[in-house]
């Protein structure tokens, strides 16, 4: 397995540690695969802020997916980058089909702890390839997942994948987070992939700009960090949390864009 696909571990372990705190996100499968797993991560990646944010981007990420199927029941979801997550059993909103796509390692691993079903599958698929995205299922309507990804892609790279999706579905709807330039370069110096070996990290400074005459228009951007969730916290673990990542240099460095087609 490659720095990249290591990386994996650091959400996993996040939403383990508070799922078994019983805050923000119940996730007993991120749970049985980290006792499994038990994969060594070090230094910062096991930090509980991180742990916190960690969850709380993944409960995000669940909330609007759930919402998006609600409003779209015949839509197909596609995760990009799914690691080992199980987001496919933690959003109970039906779907026509769900389709979690990671590199061949990946998709090894999790066949291990998940079952394919008529409604669920899973599909080798690398994102800087984006004519593999030809292969996946047709439908008229795609709620699109990219959580953890888009920093690992040039811009050109990320470009071809939204080009690739805006060219294969008739009707998208995409959640993505994105460092910003200034993140990604400032991330070489403070950020736990660093601790599984990854150097090289990727940034958006314009989403608009990215998007220009693809078809894909940018809705909204959302927070990584709902007050209704950073409520759960003990009152110490607010103020410490909120310093560390609801301020405004923790907007200069991530953000969280809604964008349709």
């Amino acid at each position: 397995m490659n720095e990249v696909n290591k990386t994996l571990y650091i959400p996993l372990y996040g939403k383990s540690k508070v799922s078994q705190q019983g805050i923000i996100l119940n996730d007993p499968f991120a749970e049985k695969i980290w006792k499994e797993e038990a994969f060594p991560i070090r230094g910062k990646s096991r930090s509980k802020w991180l742990a916190y944010n960690m969850a709380m981007r993944a409960r995000v990420f669940d909330d609007w997916t759930a919402c998006m199927l609600k409003q779209n029941k015949d839509a197909l979801v596609i995760h990009i980058g799914c690691g080992l997550d199980s987001r496919h059993m933690r959003v109970k909103t039906p779907c026509s089909e769900w389709v979690d796509c990671d590199l061949p390692d990946v998709i090894e691993i999790r066949k291990k702890y998940f079952q394919e079903n008529a409604t669920y599958h899973m599909m080798s698929l690398d994102a800087s390839r984006p004519e593999q995205i030809g292969t996946l299922s047709d439908c008229d309507m795609a709620i699109i997942v990219l959580e953890g990804i888009s920093m690992y892609l040039t811009n050109s790279q990320m470009r071809g994948l939204l080009k690739a999706f805006a060219e294969k579905y008739r009707e998208l709807h995409i959640l993505m987070d994105a460092y910003t330039e200034f993140g990604a370069k400032a991330s070489k110096y403070k950020n736990p992939v660093n601790d599984v070996g990854v150097t090289k990290l990727y940034g958006i400074n314009d989403i608009e700009s990215m998007t220009n005459g693809l078809r894909i228009r940018f809705v909204k951007e959302h927070s990584f960090t709902p007050a209704a969730l950073v409520k759960e916290l003990t009152p110490i673990e607010k103020l410490v949390f909120k310093l560390l990542f609801t301020g405004k240099l923790y907007k200069k460095i991530y953000r969280l864009y809604e964008l349709k087609a």
